[in-house]
């Protein structure tokens, strides 16, 4: 057990980030330690996502709570669903000018 003297004001900003990122104090203080002790170094800092970036994660969220999976069996198949999808994208931009 660890206990640690702060200032209220610095960990009530810190556990806002925190939990921005989906984490704990106690998940950030393990993921610390377990990065130091790992690495024999202090880690790099991890930020809370922007806007763009939690609306891709929320989406995503969504996509796999809704039961959906990524299914492609190689990389052609992919490539040319991303194709149609960004055809698509385009095409709706179009529509709107």
């Amino acid at each position: 057990m660890i206990h640690v003297r702060m200032d209220n004001d610095l960990k009530d900003r810190a556990t806002e980030a925190l939990a921005a990122m989906g984490l704990s104090t106690a998940d950030a203080v393990r993921l610390l330690f377990h990065r130091i002790a790992t690495d024999q170094a202090f880690p790099l800092e991890l930020k809370v996502p922007n806007a763009e970036t939690r609306a891709a994660m929320e989406e995503a969220d969504e996509f796999f709570k809704n039961g959906g999976t990524p299914g492609f069996d190689n990389a052609d198949e992919m490539f040319a669903e991303l194709d149609k999808e960004s055809k698509a994208l385009r095409e709706a931009g179009k529509q709107k000018s």
